[in-house]
């Protein structure tokens, strides 16, 4: 084929499809900014493991990783525990940030694909409407094709033209602030939930998480507005009160992320450009769980680049990649950030009441790797989900609120549905609009 192919960053969707690409006889070069061998956080993730064969990635070798343990979610108050019970076969998989790359790369090396490092991606180089190529740091770069995978601010996504329709900003509440860190372990005794998972602990909206491990106890605070580390040591005090086996001595981590917790983003496509991963928002909301999303991603967007036998690459022949992603996941996902909506409008008072009542169950956080997180719920249809409430809130405030998060999700739902199967500009502008508007 020939075709050049610039993926800008190394995401994970964008080393996935970078490796697909090449296979199929693509000329594939990815441009990051940092150096090698220097990828990633100072800590582990956990995905599903069976997205990595549809994104035609061998399993890393079984002393890289190992299951995960199911969690337990509790809400401010910490006087109800709902474990998940994922069935074994749809057990998540943990790993070393670094192996995984590591395990991606060389994959990807051995499909032929380049990878320039030490390169930060600064600009889209435009050709009228058209992505041609990229700025860099180590001069302009162009190709037939670009991929986006730069992340949640992408200087490539941020600084396209405003009449392409693509959504610039993650918006309000789009994204949650991580600070995470590995103590030693304390002189307590060990948790009856090995993994807890906290909504609005300390009465501050976010979410958190205690995993008692072998070796470390793993902290992770999230909160929705930015915080210090300062904040992030105070609340980690907080934590210990509860969580004893929580050490003083930082062993690794420390350090801060941004993850988008958002709707996918409303258009994912343009001539000569294609976002995948954190730039088109694909994680879950709320939890913030992208990766095998992304490798799923990766496998759409390669069959359809694949798929354009002329290489026209434009935002027609990319469209089918949007409208396979939306069927896939992006539908049910905008589905859940309509209802994360109302979740960010409880108060801690409010969250206690749904454990304890027994609107949510442990029945309903069965789900595994695809749908990691506490709102399986929110998966009922709005009638179902606004009978369940009515069968256990008596405060008609909160009520009121799980009746909006049904509407939104109706919403959102019915936004999809509505989306363009075949490319036409003005439609598909049209239709974006409505889409986003089923979120404010």
């Amino acid at each position: 084929m020939g075709k050049r192919v610039i993926v800008a960053g190394m995401g994970h969707g964008g080393i996935a499809a970078a490796a697909l690409l090449a296979q199929a006889g693509f000329d594939v070069t990815v441009y990051e900014q940092k150096a090698e061998g220097k990828l990633g956080y100072d800590w582990t993730d956990i995905f599903a493991p069976g997205a990595l064969g549809i994104a035609g990635i061998p399993m890393p070798p079984l002393s890289k990783f190992e299951y995960k343990v199911d969690m337990t979610f509790f809400g401010p108050s910490f006087t109800v525990g709902l474990q998940q019970h994922v069935p074994l076969d749809n057990r998540e998989i943990k790993m070393e940030r670094s192996d995984i790359y590591d395990h991606l790369i060389g994959h990807a090396l051995a499909q032929g694909v380049k990878i320039r490092y030490g390169c930060a991606v600064e600009a889209p180089i435009l050709f009228g409407s058209r992505v041609v190529g990229i700025k860099t740091s180590e001069g302009d770069f162009y190709g037939d094709l670009v991929i986006d995978a730069c992340g949640v601010d992408s200087p490539l996504r941020t600084q396209l033209p405003d009449s392409l329709g693509i959504e610039k900003e993650t918006g309000e509440m789009g994204k949650i602030y991580i600070y995470r860190a590995f103590y030693n372990k304390g002189e307590g005794a060990p948790a009856e939930a090995k993994y807890k998972v906290m909504l609005f602990a300390d009465g501050k909206q976010g979410i958190s998480w205690v995993a008692d491990e072998e070796e470390y106890t793993d902290v992770l605070v999230g909160r929705f507005e930015p915080f210090d580390e300062a904040e992030a040591l105070r609340f980690t005090e907080v934590l210990r009160e509860t969580n004893p086996r929580i050490g003083r001595e930082r062993l690794r981590g420390g350090q801060f992320a941004q993850i988008p917790v958002r709707q996918p983003l409303s258009i994912l496509v343009a001539d000569g450009y294609a976002a995948i991963g954190d730039s088109a928002f694909m994680t879950v909301p709320l939890i913030g769980s992208g990766m095998a999303n992304c490798f799923k991603a990766a496998r759409i967007l390669a069959d359809t680049v694949i798929a354009d036998a002329n290489g026209a690459f434009d935002s027609s022949t990319l469209w089918p990649y949007q409208v396979g992603y939306y069927k896939l996941l992006g539908a049910g996902f905008a589905t859940l950030a309509a209802a994360k909506t109302t979740v960010s409008e409880l108060t801690p008072a409010e969250i206690d009441y749904i454990f304890e009542s027994g609107m949510v169950t442990e029945e309903d956080i069965t789900m595994g790797a695809d749908f990691t997180n506490l709102f399986a719920a929110v998966k009922l249809d709005p009638k179902e989900l606004i009978t369940k409430a009515k069968g256990a809130i008596s405060d008609p405030t909160l009520l009121k609120k799980f009746v909006g998060a049904a509407m939104r999700m109706g919403k959102a739902s019915a936004a999809c549905a509505m989306m363009p199967k075949k490319w036409n500009r003005d439609r598909v502008l049209s239709w974006a609009k409505v889409y986003q508007y089923a979120f404010k």
